[in-house]
Parts: structure tokens; C-alpha cells; sequence
């Protein structure tokens, strides 16, 4: 008897649906699984035996042959147990094939039987809403992730058995609701980081709220000791919360990577990752046999933050040129390419020099002018250029570290923040962008007009610095944000001269 049970399989951050087809014949015994199975796929034969059969259930002594349509799409993952499982038992008789009809099914076995959580639930429960199949069915523990989407009835199962007695009519399974409105509205993740622990450093506060408004990317250059650790990992707290489709995004990449549980089953604040200057290209911008997303993914709609940027193999840094400038990167194969988000803002913290001290009025540079050049050619002039903010943090007096005063705090900033990335969701409706940072030339032009004055002073800052059109257009997107922060309709010249003035590092950072 031939029976065909519904799935899904992952490709990049979407889900593709496929059929299980399961034929039980006369002839030798034999379990055969056909249509491009990966390795993981190919062992669900020893895991769907073992499951059946310490179930209770007597598995067929005849020919079994599993077939995964469409076959020229590769299968991977161990999602495919569950359906493998299901397939078996109708083609035996013990499920009636007209009950199974109307569901999509995954899930991975443990050899007595329990169904295992999987990775890339929320996808396939996507696919589900798209395909107009109305019910899905998932191990328990992934039912809280499923059941982010709308529309789609979710039922959880934790043992094969529960999927027996379900289309059965003997028991129910477990249905899950869907929360994910009510899920957004609780966004305050602050993990007690607070920008009032920092004293002083108000220029780079100033510029970091300007990063976080516009989503803008920020070179911090500074000694030691000097902050630039503590400031980026504060940035999280002062941004404003993801819109539904930005946290549906967000955490079908992290559902794919397997960083999702029952307990944190959809990404409710904008996330940050700080990688360790080790990591290799493919770590950072995703790869693999099976292309999976890297940092920049991870950290789409968030923050990556890169400390110790020189100290990144340049081969890693000038990866990231691509995925800064379209918002997403795509991994070839020679049988296939996948393309994944990566829309992020960049944060990177560098020295001035090795030793950390040049220009340090209290400390002397024990660095030779080659050493300088030599540690900051490192960073590319392309990625640099690609830098909206370039900021310096100087060191804290101590004097001041022990001033009791009273410095702003995250909730007070993220206020603001808020209220400029309104004003920008409003002037974006409909353009599938969320701030100015991602303006392309057309909207620039459109937005970021300048007066007579404004012309002229930026032409003599482009003039002075030697920067790029890039630079320029990203000058403007700066003072774009800044006239937001100030809910001004259009771009003054004292907007576009703080923008200006976070490039004048351009001529600095060559010595």
C-alpha cells in the first residue's frame, strides 16, 4: 500500500515542502530511502526500525521504499523521521490514510519512540500557512515557536504513540495558541546594562544615540581602558523594539541555527552578537556544505559588534563589504546558492595604535610610525569608507569617575530613539525599510535635501577629507537621522555639520 504524508525541508531561511511517500511490497527485505537524502536523512532508517518496533508495533519484513519528492531538492535535517514513521504505519494499516490527510508533519525520533525538537520549526510552520494546509503537526517542544504564526493549528506531540491514538480518535493532542501580538508588547530586555553606569563620554553617547536612530554603523577609536566595550554593549538597551515582521525575520534565522527553545521561541529584542577576532569568513558571513547563516545573520536587524577590529584576519573584515552595502549575502555552491539576511548595524572598537596609546596626552606611544600604519592598514580603506560614524573615545579622568552625578539613562535615550524611528517607519511605509540608514540613492535624493548653505558646506567637506560619493551619501543619511532626533522636516546646517564631523577621523586614520 502506497501512502504520502506531508513535510518540509529548509532551503536558505525558507521552508520547501515535500511529499513522503511510502511503498510496503512483496520481495526482500529492505528499507530504501530515495530523492537526494542527506547523511542525516539516510540514518533516519535506523531510528524510524527502532522506534516502531519498541513501540510495539511489528516492523514489515518486506520491501520498504521511502521516496522524497521532489527528488532534485536536497533533504537534510532529522525532521524527516517523524513523517518517515507515519508513512510506515498507514501503508501497514494501523492509521487510516484518509485521517492524515490536511496535515503537515516533522519531527525527530528517539529509538523508544519520543519525538525530539527541531531546528527550523518556524519556517515549515510558515510553509504551512502558505501552502493552505491548516494543520501541523510538531514535537512539543517546538509548538510554542509554531505557534507564532496565525492561522496555522498547531498541535504538539511527544511520543509516536500520541499520533496513533491521535488519528485514531482516541486521544487529542496538544493545540498551541498563538501569542506572538502579545509577545512584542513585553519587549524591555535591558540584562540590568544601563548607559547611566557610564561617566562621561557624552560625544560618544551623542553618536551611538545617532547610531541607534538611524541604524547607522560606528568606529570607536580609543586607548584602553577607555570605554568602548561598555558603550557597545549598552547599545541594545537604547533600541527601539522589531516591528512583527522584523521578529519574524529575525527568528527564522535563529530557528534555523538552533538557538530557540521552548522558552525562548520568538525574538522579542533586536540581538547582538560580538564574535571573537578568531572566527573564520565562514563563521562570520555563514557557509558549510549545507550553507547555514553566520554572525551577520544572526545579528540581522541587531547589532554585530567587532572588538579588537584590527586584530580580524582581513580577509574576515573585507567579507563583510558585500553584506554592509546590500543587506544580505549570498553563499554559492556548485550545485546551488543560498542568499540569507544580513541587514545590521556594525559596531567596531580599534586602538589608535599596538600598544593602544597614540595620541594619549597621559601616556607616551611606544609604537613606531610603521607599526602605526602597518596595525591600521589592516582595515581596509573600503571598509572604512563604509564607517557612517567614526567617533574617539577618550580616556575618563579619574577625578571624574568618582563625581557622584546623575548621567542619563538607557530608558531616557531609547525615548528619543523611538520617536525618530517612527517618524522614519512613516516616511518608509510600504518601502520595506526601517530606517535611513538603508535609504538607497533614489530616497536620498528624495529626503535629504540640502539649501544653498548646506550645499556649500558639505562640497568643502568633501573637498577637504578627499571622501568618497559613498561618504558623502552616507554623510547625509547621518544628518537625515539627526534632523529626526529634533523632529525637524528638513536638513539644517548645523544637522549636517555634527555629520560632517564624524568623518574628519577620515584623514586621521592614515599617518
Amino acid at each position: 500500500m502506497i501512502s504520502k504524508i506531508s513535510t518540509a525541508t529548509i532551503y536558505g531561511i525558507d521552508g520547501i515542502k515535500i511529499d513522503v511517500e511510502v511503498d510496503i511490497s512483496f520481495g526482500l527485505p529492505a528499507f530504501n530511502i530515495v530523492g537526494l537524502p542527506e547523511t542525516s536523512v539516510k540514518e533516519s532508517k535506523e531510528r524510524v526500525r527502532a522506534a516502531i518496533k519498541n513501540t510495539g508495533f511489528e516492523f514489515p519484513n518486506d520491501r520498504i521504499t521511502i521516496n522524497l519528492a521532489p527528488a532534485d531538492v536536497r533533504k537534510e535535517g532529522s525532521s524527516f523521521d517523524l513523517p518517515i514513521a507515519t508513512g510506515i504505519l498507514v501503508s501497514m494499516g494501523i492509521i487510516n490514510a484518509e485521517k492524515i490527510k490536511g496535515y503537515l508533519i516533522a519531527g525527530e525520533l528517539s529509538l523508544d519512540g519520543r519525538i525530539k525538537g527541531v531546528k527550523g520549526v518556524l519556517p515549515i510552520a510558515m510553509l504551512t500557512k502558505k501552502e493552505g494546509i491548516q494543520n501541523l503537526i510538531v514535537p512539543g517542544e517546538n509548538g510554542k515557536e509554531a505557534s507564532v504564526v496565525q492561522g496555522v493549528r498547531v498541535h504538539g506531540a511527544t511520543h509516536i504513540l500520541d499520533i496513533v491514538h491521535f488519528f485514531r480518535g482516541e486521544q487529542e493532542l496538544e493545540v498551541f495558541s498563538s501569542e506572538s501580538d502579545l509577545l512584542l508588547d513585553r519587549y524591555a530586555k535591558t540584562d540590568g546594562l544601563n548607559f547611566s553606569d557610564i561617566k562621561g563620554q557624552a560625544q560618544a553617547k551623542r553618536a551611538l544615540e545617532i547610531s541607534a536612530s538611524g541604524g547607522h554603523n560606528v568606529l570607536m577609536i580609543g586607548p584602553p581602558g577607555s570605554g568602548k566595550t561598555m558603550l557597545a554593549r549598552r547599545i541594545p538597551t537604547i533600541l527601539p523594539p522589531p516591528v512583527y515582521e522584523e521578529a519574524i525575520e529575525t527568528t527564522k534565522i535563529h530557528s534555523i541555527a538552533g538557538l530557540l527553545n521552548a522558552h525562548r521561541y520568538l525574538i522579542m529584542e533586536r540581538p547582538f552578537r560580538a564574535p571573537h577576532h578568531t572566527i573564520s569568513d565562514a563563521g562570520l558571513i555563514g557557509g558549510g556544505h549545507i550553507p547555514k547563516p553566520g554572525e551577520v545573520s544572526l545579528s540581522h536587524n541587531g547589532v554585530l559588534f567587532l572588538d579588537e577590529f584590527p586584530e580580524f584576519r582581513r580577509n574576515v573584515l573585507d567579507s563583510l563589504r558585500q553584506p554592509l552595502e546590500d543587506g544580505y549575502v549570498t553563499i554559492s555552491r556548485v550545485t546551488h546558492s543560498i542568499t540569507f539576511p544580513a541587514r545590521f548595524m556594525l559596531i567596531a572598537a580599534m586602538n589608535p595604535c599596538p600598544c593602544g596609546y597614540w595620541g594619549d596626552s597621559r601616556r607616551a606611544c611606544s609604537c613606531s610610525a610603521t607599526q602605526i600604519r602597518k596595525y591600521r592598514s589592516r582595515v581596509s580603506g573600503p571598509l572604512l569608507d563604509r564607517m557612517d560614524i567614526h567617533i574617539e573615545v577618550p580616556p575618563v579622568a579619574i577625578k571624574d569617575l568618582s563625581v557622584e552625578k546623575e548621567e542619563e539613562s538607557s530608558e531616557t535615550i531609547r525615548e528619543r530613539v523611538i520617536n525618530a524611528r517612527s517618524i522614519q517607519r512613516e516616511r518608509f511605509s510600504g518601502k520595506k525599510i526601517y530606517s535611513n540608514s538603508h535609504m538607497p540613492p533614489r530616497l536620498i535624493k528624495k529626503y535629504c535635501i540640502l539649501n544653498e548653505g548646506g550645499k556649500s558646506l558639505i562640497e568643502k567637506a568633501v573637498e577637504k577629507f578627499g571622501l568618497s560619493p559613498r561618504a558623502y551619501h552616507r554623510i547625509l543619511k547621518v544628518a537625515r537621522t539627526i534632523a529626526d532626533l529634533e523632529a525637524k522636516e528638513h536638513i539644517e546646517e548645523s544637522h549636517l555639520a555634527e555629520a560632517i564631523q564624524y568623518r574628519s577621523l577620515d584623514k586621521r586614520m592614515t599617518v
